[in-house]
């Protein structure tokens, strides 16, 4: 991990760490109570509360959905109370099945880049590839699956019946993971969230070394703005599941659905920072552990340049009956 090199650069950093900390708080609350849709709303709430106290002129370019999908924090929403103009992707629950049943790997998530340093990404399924700095030059998206992992246990030196997959458990990916298993790679499945399983691939900690499959497009610019920073790659393509999803990316300007998205179509910026903060417990952080009238929350905070901050907060909630 690298030093803060100033404290203007710190300080902003950590206002945004706050946001994410009370969306995770306020979800947390109903972490296994079966009721994903208010633990989320709860979420959306308190995030847009404190984006609204950030000292930023910013714009949702990810978010709930559309204006009239979403009543907070909808797609070109405006928050802050004025100053730099940033683009904010923000997912106040990444994973709301997992809060709802009280399962691991949920987050609270949020990218902020410079205006117009985010893809504005359809509400379209993607294919994804994600792995860490060492293996990042020697992937592609249209390798096989025999190929990436080859060369991805050759970058990390290690035989490829230790390198960890991670795909989420769906009957789409019956053939991958078949392929996975020819490869002799390990898996391991998910249920739901896979930015926490992006980001893990390039983290050394985590024991996870490639994400492959198909998930959410927003999610994978969420999830490539934190691996841009830590310098892994992140490739994808766009995989609309109906003809209107397909219309809705070409309006968009997607042109050629097929074409590869690389990590700098992603996140066209070089300045850019990611913050999670863990909701339940989970590969990159713990989530929220309540005792006494606290609260404890862990988060991960990523800046461009591979400046890692893992960050412990202790919330004082007053008297609780």
């Amino acid at each position: 991990m690298n030093d803060v090199t100033t404290h203007e650069r710190m300080k902003p950093s950590l206002d945004f760490v706050t946001v994410t900390e009370r969306a995770a708080l306020a979800a947390s609350h109903w972490m296994g109570r079966g009721e994903r849709d208010i633990a989320d709303g709860a979420a959306v709430e308190a995030m847009r509360a404190a984006l609204g106290e950030m000292e930023i002129t910013g714009r949702i370019v990810i978010g709930e959905g559309e204006r009239d999908e979403a009543p907070m924090l909808f797609i070109g929403e405006e928050v802050g109370c004025g100053g730099p103009a940033v683009d904010i992707a923000v997912d106040p629950v990444e994973g709301t099945n997992l809060v709802a049943n009280g399962l691991p790997n949920s987050i609270a998530v949020m990218a902020i880049a410079p205006r117009g340093g985010l893809l504005h990404a359809p509400d379209s399924y993607m294919e994804k590839l994600a792995v860490g700095p060492k293996a990042a030059p020697y992937v592609h998206i249209d390798a096989s699956v025999l190929e990436n992992l080859t060369a991805v246990a050759r970058a990390l030196e290690k035989p490829i019946g230790d390198i960890c997959v991670v795909i989420l458990d769906r009957p789409r990916h019956g053939d991958l993971i078949e392929q996975v298993r020819s490869a002799g790679a390990r898996i391991k499945l998910i249920s739901d969230g896979d930015v926490d399983a992006c980001i893990a691939t390039a983290i050394d900690t985590t024991g996870v070394h490639v994400a492959m499959g198909t998930g959410g497009a927003p999610e994978g610019v969420l999830a490539a703005a934190a691996i841009k920073c830590l310098g892994g790659n992140f490739m994808g393509r766009l995989k609309p599941r109906n003809p209107q999803e397909a219309a809705r990316a070409q309006a968009m300007g997607f042109g050629d659905l097929n074409r590869i998205l690389e990590i700098g179509d992603l996140v066209k910026s070089d300045d850019v920072l990611f913050c999670a903060t863990g909701i339940t417990d989970g590969d990159l952080v713990h989530g929220v552990r309540f005792y006494e009238n606290r609260a404890r929350t862990r988060s991960i905070l990523v800046q461009a340049g591979g400046t890692v901050r893992f960050v412990s907060t202790t919330h004082h909630l007053g008297s609780r009956r």
